[in-house]
């Protein structure tokens, strides 16, 4: 869940709440996470994110400003549950019904390949709703791959998804070359990056990559074309050809910046 405060967005996670402060406002937000706690009764615990989420695994900078001292909850999401460290996991309830559009696009007996898995929200969601046949879910953060792990049993899918910790470049050309009828790059950052690697997953014949990316678009450019265009000169680099997609902005992230998601069945030259 997501709303407004006075002093900026926020967001709620299991029974925490994270609010967006910036500087000196940080020791003025106490009384606005009371006010949180007061409105929604569920929440325990409030945390100030001081700075924009960065480094390798994406984490917040959390100063509690409210409530219980901890960082650790249960999100339930799309009957789904996920136990999730919001200080040491990257994890967004802003994108569920993203989680939810790529379940549907499964097909009965597909195989997955999850490049950015984090605690497994997608790898799970798409388990639950779709007749997916296998998910590979990988993930560099050690935090985020124990509450993968625990997430994947908790929900009922051990074996049906593969939780695997390292970097999806070496896992793949380890041990996910051409196993994959549809890939997932949640992670903006990395994805050109990764490109390539999400390519050799695929099987032979190619499929779908569905890839998301940050950008900056001013009044009168698509930033969606933006990010089509990217794509389509790296796959061309690539011996690789987009047979068809379609690319939609997920949500916007700031002033003209948006995260976009390209959805691309490609096929090899």
């Amino acid at each position: 869940m997501n709303s407004v405060s006075p002093l900026g967005s926020y967001d709620i996670v299991g029974d925490i709440a994270i609010i967006r402060v910036h500087g000196e406002r940080v020791e003025n937000s106490g009384e606005v996470g009371s006010a949180i706690m007061d409105v929604h009764r569920n929440v325990r615990t409030v945390l100030a994110q001081t700075d924009a989420v960065e480094g390798e695994f994406r984490l917040r900078k959390l100063v509690l400003v409210a409530g219980e001292n901890r960082t650790e909850t249960v999100y339930r999401e799309s009957g789904c549950v996920f136990r999730v460290d919001v200080a040491s996991c990257y994890f967004s309830p802003r994108l569920s019904h993203e989680r939810m559009r790529i379940a549907g696009l499964v097909v009965d007996g597909e195989v997955v390949a999850n490049m950015f898995a984090g605690v497994g929200s997608f790898s799970i969601v798409i388990a639950k709703h779709s007749g997916v046949e296998k998910v590979f879910s990988v993930d560099l953060n050690p935090a985020a791959f124990r509450f993968m792990r625990e997430n994947v049993r908790t929900n009922g899918f051990f074996g049906r998804i593969v939780p695997i910790l390292g970097d999806a470049k070496m896992v793949i050309e380890e041990r996910l070359r051409g196993v994959a009828d549809r890939v997932l790059m949640p992670l903006p950052e990395k994805a050109l990056e990764y490109l390539s690697y999400a390519l050799l997953a695929l099987k032979e014949s190619g499929g779908w990559v569905h890839f998301y990316d940050f950008v900056h678009a001013v009044k009168d450019e698509d930033p969606v074309e933006k990010v089509r265009a990217r794509v389509v000169e790296r796959l061309d680099g690539l011996d690789a050809r987009v047979e068809a997609g379609a690319g939609r902005v997920v949500r916007s992230t700031g002033p003209n910046w948006y995260q976009v998601v390209l959805d691309i069945k490609t096929r090899f030259r």
